[in-house]
């Protein structure tokens, strides 16, 4: 297994809309390969998800690891998921492994009802609340090539905008 290379904003694979991952292909080496990299990846930086278009590869792959911060919690492998049902408005405070450092306030659907396939192939459906339907629905947020971004206020994004510059220049002079 590999640690890969998490893509950071400005990127431009991080708003593709990634494409569906072909199911006839789920047995090959490269994509299970691809999974455990992710899930070594994403254990590495300690995230609770990552979507295969953060590291470069624009697929309809996602896994959630709540593990580090709830007992008992699976391993999630999604493949081509869907929400196909959201209830509910919470507002929480949420980060993203391609924009280190940073946490804002973003309002989700406080439950999320999804469907999709697991590594095997096996059609899975989720119901999740809290952190879980939160990272879901972060993640698949990537999967359409949104960012946290895309979910502020105008008046939050220009603020962010413009000490994230003020970070990358100082970063540069150093």
């Amino acid at each position: 297994m590999s640690i890969l290379k998490v893509a950071r904003l400005g990127n431009p694979v991080l708003i593709r809309r990634a494409d569906e991952v072909d199911l006839r292909t789920l047995a090959s080496a490269g994509i299970q390969r691809l999974i455990d990299d992710m899930i070594e990846t994403m254990r590495a930086v300690h995230g609770v998800g990552l979507a295969a278009n953060q590291v470069g590869i624009p697929q309809k792959l996602c896994i959630i690891d709540l593990s580090l911060r709830e007992d008992k919690a699976p391993l999630i492998v999604l493949i081509n998921p869907l929400i196909v049902e959201r209830d509910g408005s919470v507002e929480a405070e949420e980060g993203c492994l391609s924009i280190p450092g940073y946490l804002t306030s973003i309002k989700r659907a406080e439950k999320v009802f999804l469907k999709g396939v697991n590594r095997e192939g096996k059609d899975i459906a989720i119901e999740a609340e809290g952190l879980l339907a939160r990272a879901i629905q972060h993640e698949l947020d990537h999967l359409e090539g949104l960012l946290l971004l895309d979910r502020m206020s105008p008046i939050k994004r220009e603020f962010f905008k413009r000490r994230y510059k003020k970070q990358l220049s100082e970063a540069k002079g150093k």
